[in-house]
């Protein structure tokens, strides 16, 4: 009886965690009829195209539209850049930009917006003179918070 007591708490207590899981998903529209959405996260791969879920925290991913011309940290392209986290104090939840510091540079009109939480919250760049872009590194203000759990992001190529 005591082996299935202590048995019945650790299913419980994992329950219990699975339940409050952290999860996000990157999901991308790509209107342009050409390239690939592609999203990576140190290094790696993570999509090209189809939706991303992660159960845990998503950090310092970025995202662009390679249409041939970007290279593999999206230089020379429009770039999205993204942290997807549960807030655990005031203003430690997700950011996103939009970010056109050289060596990236304008490439297709490029928007995200949240959903699932801070609904409406976004940027879209049309341009390259775009004021929702950081175009050079101290441009904090175009960052985008969020500070909702388990906030999703759509991200848009050519609006």
């Amino acid at each position: 009886m005591l082996l299935s007591l202590k048995s019945l708490s650790v299913v419980l207590v994992a329950a219990v965690i699975g339940a409050s899981a952290e999860r996000h998903t990157v999901h991308f529209d790509n209107r342009c009829g050409r390239g690939t959405p592609t999203l990576i996260q140190n290094g790696r791969v993570l999509s090209t195209g189809g939706d991303y879920t992660v159960n845990g925290p998503l950090r310092a991913a970025i995202a662009y539209l390679q249409t041939g011309s970007c290279g593999f940290n999206g230089e020379g392209c429009t770039l999205i850049e993204t942290t997807l986290v549960n807030p655990t104090s005031p203003g430690s939840g997700s950011s996103t930009d939009i970010s056109l510091i050289p060596p990236l540079k304008f490439s297709v009109t490029s928007g995200f917006g949240y959903y699932n939480g801070c609904n409406g919250a976004g940027a879209n760049c049309n341009g390259p003179n775009c004021p929702t872009a950081f175009k050079v590194p101290t441009d904090n203000h175009v960052q985008v918070a969020c500070q909702t759990n388990d906030v999703n992001l759509a991200i848009t190529f050519c609006l």
